[in-house]
Formats: structure tokens, C-alpha cells, sequence
């Protein structure tokens, strides 16, 4: 952490709900450009994607985190959500302010989803289809693993109960922990973590995350913003086939596609260091790709901008001193 200076701090959102966000900062230099993480469902920021912070931090970039409504140190229910939609307001809300900051004013702009984070990173660029710069998305959840799905009539009659009990938790479901990250300390970790939610699914969380993700598959060719996808061949939390179907449907012109024989759901955290290390090579490089692109452009046109201010001058010679 001696190159990184981490800051956190609570605002409210419009519905009166206090939220914690942090941010991963480098210490000696001006950031490349910004990177807002998107967690994973019944995490958090903070602790959780400590590591990808950090990392991203050290190579030079912004790093800002929120933690969602009912997850992590925010106000709400735990891993209670109760609209997907408004989980997705706050975050545009809070990545928009912090985006028109001075010293962020002319940076390059991505998001980095993580599993549910993936989809609300979508969500996010569907919102602004041209504001943001690109995006990692890290096992995204673009569908529901068929493992993972309920069976239909089960779907049904939780769909109708979530309208009278939405936050009974009382969905079915295998051990996230267990079946996501491959690393047994990474899931101590997770498991110690009080700002982790370990219990069932709550009806109405189900039903949103369930609707989110069949929202999603139908309209992947909307997605026009670059990206870059990193998922184990190994998930079945999240369906690695769908992400090949996201990069191969996607309407994007710059899209990059990553699978990683024998690795789990939680890559960039619940692998051995050396896959984990080799995972973030590739964000980095690609990150560095496309920062450098802009910052050479810029250049160019604070010179275009300069010369500008000065048209009178364009092809003459002017005698300097005595």
C-alpha cells in the first residue's frame, strides 16, 4: 500500500439511504484514468475487491467503489434488493459525480463489473450508451447458470410470493461460496466477512436478479462500448457460454474475449496468485492500451487548441530578443 493512498466516506442517495463508497488512489502520480468497480451480489467493495483496488491502483489508475443499497456498509436490508433499477441509479448517480470532477474532468471512464456487477456495468452503459470509455467485465452475470435456475414451477410460485413476502429467504439455491471461489482461505475470508451475506436469497432479490439477467441475454447486441471479458471455463455460477455470446452478439467494435482453461467464478480473487496475477496482466494491458490512445489524442488536441489561440502566426518568423 506504499503507492496507494485509500480513502472512504457515506453519501446518501435520493431515497434517503446512507451508502459507503471508497476509492484506491495512486500516491505519487496522476492517474491514468478511472476505474469504478461494480461488486458481485451479497458482497462488498472495501474487503472483498480490496485486491483488484489495490492492483489498478499500483498501475496507475482511480480506483472508486460503491457498496449497493443492502450490501457491504450501506443502509439497507442485507442483500435485500428490492429494484435492480434504482440499484443502478445510485451507482450512475455517484460514478457520474465523481466522473465530472475536476481532476477527472478529461480521464478515460470504465467500469469493472464483477459476476452481478457485470450486469449492473451493462445496465450502466445502456443508461449513457456513449459516456463511458469501456468496460472489464469479470464473469459477468448475463444469464442465470441453468445449475443455478430454479425449475420453472418453482420460478412461479416464488415469483408470486415475493409480491406478499419479498424478503423471506427462502430460495433454493447451492453454496455461492463453495461452488465460486476455488481458494479454501478465499472463502474463509469471504465466510469471516460480517459485510458478506451468506444466508438464502430473498424472494424478491431472486426475482429481480432473475429478471435483470433474461432482460439482459435478449439484448446483447445493444452493447456498442468496448469491452473486455475475463471468465474461468471452470464457472458454473455464471454461464461462460453467454459470454461468448455476449462478445459474439455485441455490437461493439472493440471487444476482447478471455476464458482461462480450469479457473472458477471468482478469478480475480479466489484463484491460486500466479492465475490471478496472469488475470490482471491482461486488465492492465488492456487498460494501458486504450489510456494511452486517449492521452496521445489529447495531446494532440490541447497542441490543436494552442496553436489555435494564435492563428496570426501560422507560416511566419518572428525575431526573439535583441
Amino acid at each position: 500500500m506504499d503507492h496507494v493512498k485509500y480513502e472512504e466516506e457515506f453519501i446518501l442517495n435520493s431515497r434517503g439511504l446512507k451508502l459507503f463508497t471508497c476509492r484506491w488512489l495512486p500516491a505519487n502520480q496522476e492517474p491514468k484514468a478511472v476505474v469504478f468497480l461494480c461488486h458481485g451480489y451479497a458482497v462488498e467493495c472495501s474487503i472483498t475487491m480490496r485486491g483488484t483496488g489495490v492492483r489498478l491502483a499500483k498501475a496507475g489508475y482511480a480506483v472508486h467503489g460503491i457498496d449497493y443499497e443492502g450490501h457491504g456498509k450501506s443502509s439497507g436490508l442485507q442483500a435485500y434488493i428490492p429494484s435492480f433499477d434504482q440499484l443502478v441509479n445510485d451507482c450512475s448517480k455517484y460514478f457520474t459525480c465523481i466522473s465530472e470532477k475536476i481532476q477527472y474532468k478529461n480521464k478515460m471512464k470504465y467500469l469493472l463489473g464483477e459476476s452481478m456487477g457485470g450486469a449492473v456495468a451493462l445496465l450502466l452503459h445502456r443508461k449513457k450508451p456513449k459516456y463511458w470509455d469501456g468496460a472489464i467485465l469479470v464473469a459477468p452475470m448475463c444469464k442465470i447458470a441453468e445449475e443455478m435456475r430454479p425449475h420453472p414451477f418453482v420460478i412461479s410460485v416464488l415469483t408470486k410470493l415475493s409480491k406478499a413476502i419479498p424478503t423471506w429467504k427462502i430460495v433454493p439455491t447451492q453454496d455461492i461460496i463453495d461452488i465460486a471461489f476455488k481458494n479454501p482461505e478465499k472463502r474463509e475470508e469471504i465466510r469471516s466477512n460480517p459485510y458478506c451475506y451468506k444466508g438464502k436469497p430473498r424472494l424478491k432479490t431472486a426475482q429481480e436478479l432473475l429478471t435483470v439477467s433474461l432482460d439482459i441475454e435478449k439484448k446483447l447486441d445493444q452493447v456498442t462500448m468496448p469491452f473486455l471479458i475475463v471468465h474461468g471455463e471452470a464457472d458454473i455460477v455464471t454461464d461462460p457460454e453467454v459470454s461468448k455470446l455476449l462478445y459474439n452478439t455485441a455490437s461493439s467494435s472493440d471487444k476482447t474475449l478471455n476464458m482461462y482453461p480450469g479457473m472458477w467464478h471468482a478469478l480475480t480473487s479466489g484463484e491460486s496468485p500466479e492465475d490471478i496475477e496472469r488475470v490482471f496482466l491482461d486488465i492492465v494491458a488492456w487498460l494501458d492500451e486504450r489510456s494511452a490512445d486517449r492521452s496521445s489524442r489529447s495531446e494532440k488536441e490541447r497542441k490543436a487548441e494552442y496553436d489555435n489561440q494564435f492563428p496570426a502566426l501560422r507560416g511566419k518568423t518572428i525575431e526573439i530578443g535583441g
